[in-house]
């Protein structure tokens, strides 16, 4: 399939070179350990990590030895990403805290046939716990939030490339180029927001004119993002592009308390 779906004039190649200059370096904490997440829907994964880059995990009858990545976003909580040999359009993304044992799962998957008008990435949040799921964890369960709403900010991924962020409601963000390859070009797209801990959250967004999703973790303590995008490239083959960037807030907008809910 080709990878322009919609009305842009640029291609995914144009914006995701070098996209981690600003991210932060993934770590090898986790190899030689084991870990059990159970999410809220029922399923449970069990992982042995290897080495790094090498994970052998297991989900019912499921399972396999494939590439993940670890980085250590916040104290104690960890970015782990996963991609799959034997499912190539799907990539999985645990957001998981040690200490207070809560785990977020982000599952994408880029749908093959006619979306319609929809994005052709589609994803799942689910909460989940880490270790014994009979022993409660502690801290704030991850759950969708309004916090963002109304937030203007900057996202500096590398000296070359900026683009400002404004959040708008529930499910849309706006996006706009700043400096870079997409200067001056913009666009709205279905977005997903997860609050982790304070001052963590998750984003997450399907574009609608390209094949291109992300998972990106954002700590406002560090004002740093870091994640990746998940696209079909140029060539129809996959891309899991690392990426990460500063963030400056440049605004909020707070809206009055007796209008209707966005």
């Amino acid at each position: 399939m080709p990878q322009k779906e919609g009305e842009t004039n640029y291609k995914y190649e144009d914006y995701a070179a070098d996209m981690a200059y600003h991210r932060i370096a993934a770590t090898s904490d986790l190899v030689n350990q084991k870990m059990l997440i159970t999410l809220d829907s029922g399923a449970t994964f069990t992982f042995e990590f290897i080495k790094q880059n090498e994970v052998t995990w297991q989900c019912g009858s499921q399972k396999g030895t494939d590439w993940y990545e670890a980085i250590e976003v916040a104290p104690h909580t960890y970015f782990i990403d996963m991609t799959f040999v034997d499912e190539p359009r799907q990539s999985r993304t645990f957001i998981v805290n040690t200490e207070t044992r809560r785990v977020l799962s982000v599952h994408t998957i880029m749908r093959e046939g006619d979306v319609g008008k929809e994005p052709r990435a589609a994803q799942d949040f689910t909460p989940g716990v880490l270790g014994d799921p009979t022993i409660p964890p502690t801290g704030i369960k991850p759950g969708p939030t309004r916090d963002l709403i109304g937030l203007r900010a900057l996202y500096i991924y590398n000296p070359n490339q900026c683009f400002e962020h404004i959040y708008l409601n529930e499910k849309r963000f706006g996006w706009h180029c700043i400096v870079g390859p997409l200067k001056g070009e913009s666009d709205v797209e279905l977005d997903t927001m997860y609050k982790f801990d304070i001052n963590q959250y998750i984003l997450s967004w399907r574009e609608f004119g390209l094949p291109v999703s992300t998972v990106f973790f954002h700590n406002w303590d560090q004002m740093r993002e870091t994640g990746k995008f998940f696209a079909i490239g140029e060539d129809g083959k996959i891309a899991n592009t690392p990426a990460g960037a500063l963030i400056r807030k440049l605004s909020v907008t707070f809206y009055p308390e007796d209008m209707q809910p966005l």
